[in-house]
């Protein structure tokens, strides 16, 4: 079992910057493909962008491409979501999940586990 807690989420205004956390339990946190996905107010939930269980490999949505990275720490059991260049539409709850398998792509069936999300807020 793996369990997933997010921080890091706030108000802040366009044009600045946050950075969120996903701190995961679990020994095998390490071999997890990792995704940070958001949803807004009345609308679907909206993949972000992943990394592979290796760090190597990453996937970013067109819309936050160029503003928003994903690293991780596997020493740390730590994902994180640096986010830059905030806009007013980046307003949402962000969310990180685990897949088992490695997976770390926009396909949310395919995550096993997932943390309570924390709120981004973003004013213009």
């Amino acid at each position: 079992q793996v369990q997933l807690v997010e921080s890091g989420g706030g108000l802040v205004q366009a044009g600045g910057s946050l950075r969120l956390s996903c701190a995961a339990s679990g020994r095998t946190f390490s071999l997890y493909g990792m995704g940070w996905f958001r949803q807004a107010p009345g609308k679907a939930r909206e993949f972000v962008t992943g990394i592979s269980w290796s760090g190597g490999g990453t996937y970013v949505a067109d819309s936050v491409k160029g503003r928003f990275t994903i690293s991780r720490d596997s020493v740390k059991n730590t994902v994180y979501l640096q986010m830059n260049s905030l806009k007013p539409e980046d307003t949402a709850v962000y969310s990180c999940a685990a897949s088992r398998r490695g997976y770390s792509g926009s396909g949310f069936t395919q995550y096993d586990y997932w943390g309570q999300g924390t709120q981004v807020t973003v004013s213009s």
